[in-house]
């Protein structure tokens, strides 16, 4: 039974009480600092702590759904309240502990909405005032939760508990000339967002934290995917694998870890896709296992014209994680939850898989990311099918010739994978009659564009044409649940792995309109492409979207693919560089072969020097050594991760806020729609999960998407969406 169980830690729709809040957070921390060597009884004390805050009466107030917050409301942070019951615990574990607790949710100075301990310690004189208010009523009541814990109590002065907040505020001034982070932090932060996230399935969760996987699944041998006939041992540290789409790579990867996988792709993969082909491969060996799949999303708060970034960094301890590096790279800024992140990470392996590092700001974070990993004594490990020479080299010589264990498929290997006739054409209306010719001889057609707008115009007309074939449309701006459901019909499997005969696995012609999104790790092959224009990395990676099925008897049978001339104007060749499309589109042969064994000569051809950017500025992380952040402060946001303009934010429909506002975090995210801060920055935002923007129910239908055009249109009288 709950002890005090009118004291809530959260407001709807859990409502969770404070007790059974940190009895979940006691049980995470446990298990974290067992993990990672810390003291157990240390971690568990800090839990226990770290919230007890809540139980003033000011919080939860604050907590009801009537509450009037307006300008006169003075801020109120449970972390200074919870830190006025330091005194009962052993004064030579108090770094740790006020560590845990101040920080856990807001930097201790400059924080963007200047909620810091120290922010407030300079803006108000009766910090402590506001925060002891009817000490004697509910001190008693936080006295026996802590008591519940097995941690002996007594009566607590409202002088001795302001002489603890003052303790505390000396304790955080002096550590603020520091320069480095927190482990303790970072451990709170992790169990934290694990018990809030999980709820009541904590401790069953946690159970399953921090166990290696059994990979032995990708041990399997076949003669049509060489690298699996290649040794995966050596004692070399780190791994980079070149090779055709359809080799193995995806297997001999994993064949070179060996503890927790966090297993990376690109901005634009569908990370759903893959979470699902690993979770089913490794099923029967792994009954248990622990893997979970991070979106790229994150909260911004607004007030005076700034704004603050929250990246959700995910919860800690899974066996396998994938994700996008953007969920890494806040570790090299310093933003919110680094410190989970790097204790996270360390020692274990990440795999980056198929990561497209051509654009200046990519390529520049990625190589860091690289630098970074390697100083936190990950194990590397690296595959592609597409890396220039010069790129190559310099992770090379990052990393050590002699820690890296490097494999490629020899000329006569990648003749073997020879699967495409590239054709030219001048434009969409070229492209026309072949669609047509396709749908008449029965195939399977995957049309690739570059901009979500352009997929949406293309499709409709396609429906219209084609009103008794099966046409499809894919990309990003689709709510999750809606792309999730997508994906499946594409890739034409049930969740056994049975044949729906759709798309991918249908019979029958059939029209996919999609963007980038199919890039990567989503495992389909159709009989035709039509694309425009992409930097040769990313048509070679389309390309592997055809003809991707091998069987002896498909060896040397070629299937066509189309690329559509580039633009000549800058703007409407984007989000890609005008001279490098025209570079890639030349080097492509013109009713011939594309041969396996030119393609490192092609693309060296179109990125023949690849400079990297100099990001020492914004990282915290120097090349000489150094940490340069400030103790137990996080960075608000990252510049440089606002200029990937990758999907930073999310939004919802009008009609979703009630059910968004009622749902867990796994009903919530399969409601939003991803998207760029820059397009929503001027609409409403729900108080609830990620802070999703709110936008009218007309800019989006399950078939087309989401639309910002019609989103920023108030009243829409035509019967169609485009």
């Amino acid at each position: 039974m709950s002890i005090c169980s009118h004291i809530k830690a959260k407001g709807k729709p859990e409502y969770t009480t404070l007790h059974a809040h940190l009895e979940h957070v006691v049980c995470v921390a446990e298990r974290v600092a067992e993990a990672f060597g810390f003291s157990v009884d240390i971690a568990k004390k800090g839990a226990i702590l770290h919230d007890i805050g809540k139980a003033s009466p000011i919080f939860q107030e604050r907590l009801k759904p009537d509450f009037q917050w307006h300008d006169r409301v003075k801020p109120f942070r449970h972390e200074i309240a919870s830190l006025f019951f330091l005194s009962l615990f052993p004064e030579d574990i108090h770094p740790q502990l006020i560590e845990m607790v101040i920080a856990h949710h807001k930097p201790v100075k400059n924080d963007v909405r200047d909620k810091g301990l120290l922010d407030l310690d300079e803006n108000y004189d009766d910090v402590f005032k506001l925060h002891a208010q009817r000490w004697d009523e509910w001190s008693k009541e936080a006295l026996e939760i802590i008591g519940s814990f097995g941690i002996s109590t007594r009566a607590i002065s409202l002088n001795e508990a302001e002489v603890n907040y003052h303790n505390a505020l000396n304790y955080v001034k002096n550590s603020l000339s520091q320069q480095g982070y927190s482990e303790w932090k970072g451990l709170l932060m992790a169990s934290d967002h694990f018990a809030s996230a999980m709820v009541d399935s904590t401790i069953e969760q946690t159970q399953k934290l921090f166990k290696h996987p059994n990979l032995d699944f990708f041990e399997r041998k076949h003669k049509l995917y060489p690298l699996s006939l290649i040794s995966a041992e050596s004692t070399k540290k780190h791994t980079i694998v070149v090779a055709s789409t359809g080799a193995g790579k995806t297997d001999y990867l994993f064949r070179r870890c060996q503890s927790r996988v966090f297993y990376t792709l690109p901005f634009q993969a569908s990370i759903n896709a893959m979470y699902k082909r690993v979770a089913n491969d490794l099923l029967s060996t792994n009954p248990d296992l622990d893997i979970r799949v991070l979106h790229s999303s994150s909260a911004i708060v607004k007030r005076n014209g700034t704004q603050e970034e929250r990246m959700l960094q995910g919860l800690v301890g899974s066996s396998i994680k994938i994700l996008t590096p953007h969920q890494i790279a806040g570790i090299l800024f310093g933003t919110r939850g680094f410190e989970a992140t790097i204790l996270d990470l360390k020692g274990n392996d990440v795999i980056l898989d198929e990561i497209h590092t051509y654009t200046e700001i990519s390529r520049a974070i990625v190589i860091k990311m690289v630098e970074v990993l390697n100083r936190l004594n990950c194990r590397i490990h690296i595959g592609t099918a597409t890396m220039p020479t010069s790129l190559y080299q310099q992770i090379i010589e990052m990393l050590g010739k002699d820690s890296v264990h490097e494999v490629s498929l020899p000329p006569e290997e990648l003749d073997k994978f020879d699967r495409h006739v590239v054709y030219k054409v001048e434009s969409w209306e070229n492209a026309e009659s072949i669609i047509d010719d396709g749908i008449a001889d029965n195939k399977k057609i995957l049309v690739v564009c570059n901009r979500v707008s352009t997929s949406q115009q293309i499709y409709a007309y396609y429906q219209e044409k084609y009103p008794d074939i099966p046409v499809m449309l894919i990309h990003s701006r689709f709510k999750r649940g809606d792309r999730n459901t997508k994906e499946q019909e594409l890739i034409g499997l049930d969740d056994n792995g049975n044949s729906l005969r759709k798309f991918n696995t249908s019979d029958s012609a059939c029209i996919v309109i999609s963007t980038q999104v199919v890039e990567v790790s989503l495992d389909i092959s159709f009989d035709l492409m039509i694309t425009e224009a992409a930097p040769l990395d990313a048509l070679i990676q389309r390309f592997g979207r055809v003809n991707r099925k091998r069987t002896e008897s498909t060896i040397g049978k070629y299937k066509p693919v189309f690329v559509i001339a580039p633009p000549t104007d800058r703007k409407e060749a984007l989000p890609y560089d005008v001279d490098i499309l025209q570079r890639s589109f030349d080097v492509l042969p013109h009713n011939e072969l594309l041969r396996e064994r030119d393609l490192q000569q092609k693309l060296d051809t179109v990125f023949p020097e690849v400079d990297v950017m100099d990001i020492e500025t914004h990282s915290i992380f120097k090349r000489d050594g150094r940490l340069v952040i400030d103790f137990l402060t996080h960075r608000p946001k990252s510049y440089l991760l606002d200029l990937l303009e990758i999907d930073s934010v999310s939004c919802i429909l009008d009609s979703d806020i009630e059910e968004y506002e009622n749902s867990n975090f796994e009903q919530r995210m399969m409601l939003e729609i991803p998207a760029r801060y820059w397009q929503l920055k001027g609409f409403p935002q729900c108080e609830y999960g990620n802070k999703p923007y709110i936008v009218p129910n007309h800019s989006y239908s399950n078939e087309f998407g989401f639309d910002i055009s019609r989103a920023k249109t108030k009243f829409h009288t035509d019967d169609n969406f485009i």
